[in-house]
């Protein structure tokens, strides 16, 4: 048996309807499935210390994200049984409202994506090297190039 392939679960900025949405397109043709559960991460604007966030920072350790993240995968096609798995993570700025987490799962039953997607979830919040700084209204964010 051959070792599955680590994928990029990283996309630059926030995740969008768009791209929700064409997911969720791409499986009306796997007539197998008979649920499927979504959970969407969204930035809120809280108030901290009086200073209102208007949007988080999101970076990882990359490589080590994604072999987290790969893990996490394997581990949750282990314990449910899923027919289709996605997730994917914002990096960069994701402005409040915008969202910065897509984790999708299909199955041949509803109960299984339901088990699978809060594990993964988690999973996620607990052990994958992401990070978020708040950036809040009275700051301006400039990027700077690493040269």
């Amino acid at each position: 048996m051959s070792e599955k392939k680590i994928k990029n679960v990283f996309v630059q900025g926030p995740i969008t309807p768009e791209k929700i949405a064409t997911s969720i397109a791409h499986h009306q043709v796997k007539t197998n499935i008979g649920g499927h559960d979504i959970f969407l991460g969204q930035v809120r604007a809280d108030e901290i210390g009086g200073k209102m966030v208007r949007a988080i920072d999101y970076s990882a350790y990359q490589d080590m994200a994604n072999q987290a993240m790969h893990d996490i995968r394997e581990a949750a096609f282990s314990k449910f049984d899923l027919t289709c798995m996605h997730i994917y993570h914002s990096l960069g700025e994701v402005k409040a409202g915008e969202i910065c987490l897509f984790v999708f799962t299909s199955s041949v039953h509803r109960k299984e994506c339901f088990d699978a997607t809060r594990f993964i979830v988690e999973e996620i919040k607990a052990n994958a090297p992401i990070f978020g700084k708040e950036v809040f209204e009275d700051e301006t964010h400039v990027w700077k190039e690493n040269k």
